[in-house]
């Protein structure tokens, strides 16, 4: 699809981005700024102030901070360093949380600044735009799979938020955007430097994590790659800094790949991590979660990674709940559960959503049977939910473990699947189904 031109006829581009310090600042736009920073909540940067203290310091503060501004006086306070684990536990993500009244200038200029740069940006590009999404990604990779391109190019970035060069990033800002001020400002928020413990360290190149406007930014550098691979006529799907080139043949992935290293190295001055990138077919790598069956008319599934997640947060919640009434453990799985098939719900191959409900009910009555723990509580147990007394007898005396018990036709039959749902158990299978209807 061709690009759409951006804002305006030729030529006015740069008349109707001279003044956009004061667009940003309009009551109009600082009021949808606020409202949506106060709606994203999140912690405190290094002042201290919470979303709840917004509202007041502004009142007393903000003519100032708004001459400031419009002055190209203001600077940013620096960042407060946060490390979260990346997903499936290997190593940390850094993010820098910048002050709520950061947050919010950064907000307003977002506002301003995503309606200059959006309509340009490619069509393959989903990740962080308004009116797109994951499942759209998701739905134009398998497209392309369907359409006969069977091998795929995996581009992982190393490090891609913390590598960005701020030179090469701010070339790009300035093709679009011609108010000094606030190139100045974005320029300055990507400087701030970094606090962690008491001693902030200067940043010379990235965009933290944890901004508002830095996924803006980083969208704004990696439509240069996009209009490469436009160029060059290739099928892609581009979700933030998650790439996939979709091509015919190995060989030919072969060539992508290494054309697109040099590309990558030589004009946006950014890096390929050789260990997680790779060139291989569809239904061996894993996009956004998803997978595909080999199929000439392929399916979406579940990626095996995206389960092993999945049941590595079932297992912490568990853990958790150890101790507690099992209805309260499974009340409080439901929106955990509720939320994974939601994301999930485009998945067509749908025995891993059965699976699951095993594995979980199985999960759930080992918790039971270490929560009985001694053999009188679980001959007591057994017989109250309808066993006979030999055979609860016999069931509490076999000297297996939680999880073999869990598994044993006593557990099932005296804790039947029933009675989990019974007590607020949301099952997989069928939440996905009704789920499936609404598509």
């Amino acid at each position: 699809m061709a690009r759409q031109a951006c804002a305006g006829p030729k030529g006015n581009a740069g008349d109707e981005t001279q003044r956009l310090m004061e667009k940003a600042l309009s009551r109009e736009n600082m009021r949808v700024a606020y409202g949506r920073v106060v709606q994203n909540g999140g912690a405190p940067g290094v002042d201290g102030m919470t979303v709840e203290q917004l509202g007041t310091h502004c009142r007393e503060h903000w003519p100032v901070i708004r001459e400031r501004l419009l002055g190209g006086t203001y600077r940013p306070m620096p960042v407060r360093k946060a490390e979260i684990p990346k997903p499936g536990g290997q190593g940390k993500r850094t993010l820098g949380i910048p002050t709520v009244l950061d947050r919010l200038i950064q907000q307003a200029l977002l506002q301003v600044l995503g309606p200059i740069f959006d309509p340009a940006f490619s069509d393959a590009s989903f990740g962080f735009r308004p009116g797109r999404s994951a499942h759209q990604a998701v739905r134009r990779s398998r497209e392309h799979v369907a359409a006969g391109h069977r091998g795929v190019v995996d581009l992982d970035l190393e490090k891609f938020f913390d590598r960005v060069n701020h030179d090469v990033l701010m070339a790009r800002v300035r093709r679009r955007v011609k108010d000094r001020r606030v190139l100045a400002l974005i320029n300055r928020y990507l400087q701030a430097g970094m606090m962690q413990g008491g001693t902030v360290s200067p940043r010379t190149e990235g965009t933290p994590q944890g901004g508002p406007l830095s996924p803006l930014l980083s969208n704004i550098l990696l439509d240069e790659l996009d209009r490469e691979l436009e160029r060059r006529g290739h099928r892609f799907v581009r979700y933030a800094d998650d790439c996939n080139v979709y091509v015919r043949s190995k060989a030919a992935g072969q060539r992508v790949m290494a054309s697109l290293e040099r590309f990558l190295r030589e004009k946006l001055r950014l890096t390929v991590n050789r260990a997680k990138s790779a060139v291989a077919r569809p239904w061996e790598r894993k996009f956004l979660g998803y997978s595909v069956t080999w199929h000439h008319q392929p399916r979406l599934k579940v990626a095996a990674e995206s389960v092993k997640r999945f049941k590595a947060k079932i297992r912490q919640a568990l853990r958790a709940g150890r101790g507690r009434n099992l209805g309260t453990v499974v009340r409080d799985l439901a929106p955990l559960i509720r939320g994974w098939v939601a994301y999930f719900r485009l998945a067509e191959v749908k025995g891993v959503f059965e699976d699951l409900d095993q594995w979980i009910r199985r999960k759930l009555r080992a918790i039971l049977w270490r929560q009985w723990k001694r053999w009188p509580t679980r001959i007591r147990e057994l017989r109250r939910r309808g066993l006979e007394a030999s055979r609860a007898a016999y069931s509490a005396l076999n000297g297996r473990g939680p999880w073999w018990n869990a598994g044993a036709p006593h557990l099932n039959q005296a804790v039947p699947t029933a009675a989990l749902r019974h007590q607020g158990l949301v099952s997989l299978l069928a939440e996905h189904q009704r789920l499936q209807r609404t598509l």
